[in-house]
């Protein structure tokens, strides 16, 4: 399922476009609204647990452990 996001903060990210191909760097503006498939976990940090999430959006690419810190449900 697709959710509606809207990032909180300025984030710069690494981009999977493929297996194939590198990682592109991607800045992703604060107030940015994406479509994404969100799929939560829980790392561990040298502070204690920190819940992220990988997203997976609607054109195919996805970035990796982003913090819930850093963007909110729109929908």
């Amino acid at each position: 399922m697709y959710h509606t996001i809207e990032f909180t903060t300025e984030l710069l990210v690494d981009l999977e476009v493929s297996p194939k191909h590198w990682l592109e760097r991607l800045r992703l503006a604060k107030g940015k609204k994406v479509q994404a498939q969100v799929k939560p976990y829980v790392v561990e940090t040298d502070d204690g647990p920190v819940e992220v999430a990988d997203l997976y959006f609607t054109d195919g690419t996805a970035t990796r452990q982003v913090s819930f810190d850093s963007f909110m449900f729109v929908d």
